[in-house]
Parts: C-alpha cells; structure tokens; sequence
C-alpha cells in the first residue's frame, strides 16, 4: 500500500552539509507522505533522496552579512513566513521529527514548550493570508527602534549596542529569541492568534530542559507522547557537543528512529 501524498512542508538549510539529525527529521517527513523541500543558500552534499532541494532566493534576498553578524536561526525565523506567503507549505525546523502526518484540514499549526508558556515557531503554519502573517512581515521588514515587548532591561542592552550596526544586529544582540519565539508569541496574542495554539504534547512533546533524554539508552522518550503528538523535537541547538560528534547509543530514541527510517549516523557527524 502506496503513502498518501499530504501537505507539503519546507525548511532552509544554511551552510554546505547537514548533520545526521538534519537527515533523520527531514525523511521522516517524506516518510508520513509530506512532499518536503530543503531551501538552500549554497550547495549541500549530503541532502537526503527524496527531499527536493530549490535555493532560498526563491523566496527571499539573503543578506549573508547580517547572518555572519547573528546567526543562522535570525534569518530562518524570517524566510518562514515568507515561505509560507508564498507557497503554502508547513515550515519544518530540521530539527523536528515527524511522529504523524499533519492533518490537511489543520489551519494554524503551532504550539507552546519548555515550561515557560511561550509560543514556539519551530514546526508552524498560519493562513497565508491574515493580521497575524501582516504583523510579523511587517516587523521584519520595518524593524522598529526596540521590539514593542522588550522590558526595562532589554531596553538598557539594546541602547548599549553600536548605533553603527544594522537594526537587526542590535536587536538580536540584546535579546536572541527577539525574532523567534517573543516575536511570535507577542504577535499572536495582539492579533487574537494565540489561543488558536494546539497544546505542547501536539509539536513539543518533550520540553527543551530535558532534550538529552533523546540520547539515553534508559530514557522512556515516547512517555511524553500522547495520542495528540503529530512532531517531535530534538532540539539540536541544545544538543550536547558530543552527541553531535558521536553516532546515538543503541536503544535511544535517536538510535531507534535512524534504524527506523534508515539513517545511518557515522556517515553524517559533526566535525
């Protein structure tokens, strides 16, 4: 019996290789029936068959300095958006393993995590059109002088920054998550959005504070999970260095999805 074709999903991937996790969580994906595409800044040697790969400027202009000048995860957490403006797809962090196929008919895919109550954006969808998509768009592209939520002390780090950077440089060095998961939880509360959110066990069944219980040979991961768990996520920014550097031990949850979906680690380690 043949997969179903379902929703597509998309993630951006920069730099010229990805990490085993990388692989694990994007054929899971494709696994479920989820068309997936990997948007890329330069070529990648190690993408996994099955994943369509397109470059990221068909999306959005990549400003490489700024990256240099943060992270990563800044430009991510704008390119989702416009990715979903433009396509409709479900934007999947490449660190999100799917655990069950998202429902076609769900129209607004997000959740809180950790123990903190804020909203995550790791694994989202909202409708292409709306105050919630306008709102973050807009934000990202006319960065006001300090973020509408920053408190006192925020404030005091943002003043402190070089008046000579980019906006997005200063904002970023006073407060990282500033166009992650505050600007998304914020956004969402103004707009009426936040409590369309589905509950933490549906995308993050285990909370960030726990993410080495993925790795333990002991560890009863799937004791998090409920009928409701459609992602899991391995939190790989908070990965432990040698787990990046080292294949998962026999019987972990990380050791069980790759013999599952057929990765094999030692071929894709951090160096």
């Amino acid at each position: 019996m043949s997969t179903p074709t379902r929703r597509p999903v998309a993630s951006l991937w920069i730099g010229p290789r990805l990490h085993y996790l990388n692989q694990l969580c994007l054929l899971s994906h494709i696994r479920q029936g989820h068309p997936t595409t990997l948007y890329c800044t330069e070529a990648v040697d190690n993408v996994p068959e099955g994943v369509e790969v397109r470059p990221a400027t068909e999306i959005m202009t990549i400003d490489m300095g700024i990256v240099s000048q943060t992270s990563e995860s800044f430009l991510s957490n704008v390119f989702r958006y416009k990715m979903i403006q433009k396509t409709d797809a479900v934007w999947i962090d490449c660190d999100a393993y799917c655990h069950a196929p998202f429902p076609d008919e769900m129209t607004h895919i997000y959740a809180g995590h950790g123990f903190r109550g804020a909203l995550n954006c790791g694994v989202v969808y909202i409708p292409q059109k709306g105050a919630l998509m306008d709102a973050l768009l807009d934000y990202y592209d006319n960065l006001p002088e300090a973020p509408a939520w920053f408190n006192k002390q925020q404030r005091k780090r943002l003043d402190k920054q070089d008046r000579s950077l980019p906006q997005a440089v200063r904002i970023y060095n006073a407060e990282r998550t500033s166009f992650g998961p505050q600007a998304f939880t914020y956004f969402a509360q103004q707009t009426g959005d936040y409590d369309k959110a589905l509950t933490h066990d549906v995308l993050y069944p285990v909370p960030f504070q726990l993410n080495d219980v993925f790795f333990d040979p002991y560890g009863r991961v799937e004791g998090h999970f409920t009928d409701k768990t459609l992602s899991v996520h391995l939190y790989t920014n908070g990965t432990r260095p040698w787990w990046r550097k080292n294949a998962p031990l026999p019987n972990s949850y990380v050791a069980r999805m790759c013999d599952h979906i057929g990765v094999d680690p030692t071929k894709a380690l951090e160096e």
